[in-house]
């Protein structure tokens, strides 16, 4: 088997195992909706609608997601229940093509700004720091020069964690004292990372409660600060929720993206709930690209959002 071959089937392994809680919570209750059934039917696309909304894929989502599938049954004629998966998987995979990204498909893929510029938002507690760490290390991993900023300075814990990251994955972290302006630390970092030729360079910023619109008004600022260094920076704004949250996330996503220019997602905690179908409705609903998920604890579980990927791994 070659290197490459090995990597995908360890990859896909991690991906299957990181959903198998939503997997099987999704399976029993498409059995259910499909029991006594030969063809599909209204009976049928009415429970498989509950199914798709008690999973978290969200109501427009969900009813988008039907209305295809009713569309596929009328010009079909006639479509019995054992097909029923293939075309979840077809119509949701479909559904979810239409929200392309032009955005770096893989962590070896040359960036498209020198140094790339990622400012990461998102609550407390939805695992911002720890995904920080990981883009870290697979960017480290495929041969990029990484910088990380600790402009989390409301909490000691946060610039702590960040700091042990950084060791651990042996990236220098630029920090100031706590109670600094986060702004005066994003600046620095990019100063610091311009100088030494950094490749990429990742700005931690606090957990802003998302209906504090005074603290969401500070990212203004901080993006303002950082384009004296880099006038177009960020080059991301990568907006970390927590898919364990189900329905919460999607409120959080949207008034974030009110407060500031998300153009990223990465939806982690995938690996121990049974609320993944999140990252369908999200997805779809924002139009705003999934770009990772989190499917564990270590630092090589943070993958790359593949669509088709991850409806194949949910409905296989």
């Amino acid at each position: 088997m070659g290197f490459f071959n090995f990597f995908n089937k360890e990859k896909k392994e991690t991906l299957d195992q990181g959903l198998s809680k939503t997997k099987e919570s999704v399976f029993s209750k498409i059995t259910r909706a499909v029991a006594g059934k030969s063809k599909v039917d209204d009976e049928v696309l009415d429970n498989l609608e509950e199914v798709l909304i008690t999973s978290d894929v969200g109501v427009e989502t969900t009813l988008r997601i039907i209305k295809r599938i009713e569309e596929r049954v009328s010009r079909d004629k006639f479509v019995n229940t054992t097909e029923l998966n293939v075309i979840l998987k077809e119509e949701i995979a479909a559904l979810l093509a239409e929200n392309n990204s032009d955005m770096p498909i893989d962590f070896e893929s040359e960036l498209p700004n020198k140094p790339y510029v990622i400012m990461v938002v998102g609550v407390n507690g939805v695992g911002k720091t720890t995904t920080i760490g990981k883009l870290a290390y697979q960017y480290t991993k495929a041969g990029k020069k990484v910088y990380l900023g600790a402009a989390d300075t409301f909490r000691a814990a946060a610039v702590e964690q960040l700091v042990i990251w950084g060791e651990r994955v042996g990236v220098p972290v630029i920090k100031q004292k706590m109670g600094a302006d986060p702004a005066s630390v994003a600046y620095d970092t990019l100063a610091s990372a311009k100088a030494n030729n950094a490749d990429v360079v990742i700005i931690d910023t606090a957990g802003r409660l998302h209906n504090k619109v005074n603290l969401m008004n500070e990212l203004t600022k901080i993006k303002n600060v950082m384009q004296k260094i880099v006038p177009d920076a960020p080059h991301e704004v990568l907006l970390v929720l927590d898919g364990s949250t189900g329905q919460n996330a999607f409120e959080q996503a949207k008034q974030f993206t009110l407060a500031t220019d998300v153009n990223a997602l990465a939806i982690t905690k995938l690996d121990g709930t049974a609320k993944g179908g999140v990252v369908i409705g999200i997805s779809d609903q924002f139009k705003i690209p999934v770009k990772y998920i989190g499917l564990g604890e270590g630092m090589e579980h943070l993958q790359v959002f593949d669509r088709t990927e991850f409806v194949e791994s949910l409905f296989s």
